[in-house]
């Protein structure tokens, strides 16, 4: 069987993520005929056209989209290959970590301070939704994805899910609309409250406490980011249910005031990988490097504020 030619399908790619011809051809210094013939002769080797012109654009077939997940894999496992084997003293090499795009800013910074500022590691840090960092990472474009739920397991995911760290949830509000020492049950009847969405873990367990309560507090927002939370909290628009980490600044500065610890509601963090015959050796760090707690690397002082 004849076998593809590499070029063709580095080419391909090019033009697939460029959206055209001409971009791709000025980035790769061909011309637009060479590589018009050249993506030609890959869809005569696999036997599909990879493209579809709407109008001025190139659009992906779904040929081409397979096409273009398999090149994506096949050149990232190439770039893997030659960082992984690089030994030679002063190479610099990259660190390519995924972040739900919800997920708190603070965490983030604290789980890779150990190789952050390092002038021998270059960090990449790409955000988005679990999907398609699962995706990425699966693909070999990513070397670790940082989120706050584990994703599904079962005998053939090639995902590795690393508990490293969990975070006591508060409620949280101004100095001056908090009352301090209330209980919680007084708290959510006395003042409005900002929560994640309802599909959120957290939102989940923060709806059978008060269930159990017999409460329905009164919610001032519903929101999917923390750090969206976190700015409304300090508009003293309510009490906001947020782990320690996500407000750890203004904790300190005596900009938010613990209301109340939310008994038995935790947020945990995970860190997602695949396994790899070569893994990169920064990730291992990360993990392993005497297990440090990535909160307390953040904010200063052990879990919890």
């Amino acid at each position: 069987m004849r076998e593809i030619n590499y070029r063709h399908l580095h080419h391909f790619q090019a033009v697939a993520h460029a959206g055209g011809l001409s971009r791709a051809a000025e980035r790769l210094h061909l011309s637009q005929s060479v590589l018009s013939v050249q993506i030609r002769k890959l869809e005569e080797r696999l036997g599909h056209a990879l493209f579809e012109r709407r109008g001025r654009r190139l659009h992906l077939t779904e040929a081409g989209r397979i096409a273009l997940d398999h090149a994506d894999a096949i050149f990232a496992a190439g770039d893997e290959l030659v960082a992984t084997l690089a030994q030679s003293e002063g190479v610099r090499r990259a660190l390519r970590v995924g972040a739900l795009a919800t997920l708190s800013r603070n965490f983030q910074i604290g789980f890779l301070r150990p190789v952050l500022g390092r002038p021998d590691v270059e960090v990449i840090l790409r955000s988005g939704g679990a999907g398609e960092l699962m995706q990425a990472l699966e693909s070999l474009q990513l070397d670790i994805v940082l989120v706050n739920q584990a994703p599904p397991a079962d005998a053939v995911t090639p995902f590795v899910t690393h508990r490293v760290a969990e975070q006591p949830l508060s409620l949280v509000g101004t100095a001056d609309t908090v009352d301090t020492g209330m209980e919680i049950a007084d708290l959510l009847r006395g003042h409005a409250v900002i929560l994640p969405t309802p599909e959120n873990n957290l939102r989940v367990a923060f709806d059978a406490l008060v269930d159990r309560l017999g409460i329905r507090p009164r919610i001032a927002a519903e929101i999917d980011d923390m750090a969206m939370i976190r700015l409304m909290a300090r508009e003293g628009l309510g009490l906001a249910l947020v782990p320690a980490i996500v407000i750890k600044d203004e904790l300190a500065s005596g900009m938010l005031v613990e209301a109340a610890r939310v008994p038995d509601l935790t947020e945990t963090f995970y860190a997602v990988t695949v396994a790899r015959r070569f893994p990169n050796p920064l990730v291992r760090e990360l993990l392993g490097a005497g297990d440090p707690d990535p909160l307390q690397d953040a904010a200063g002082n052990a879990r919890g504020p």
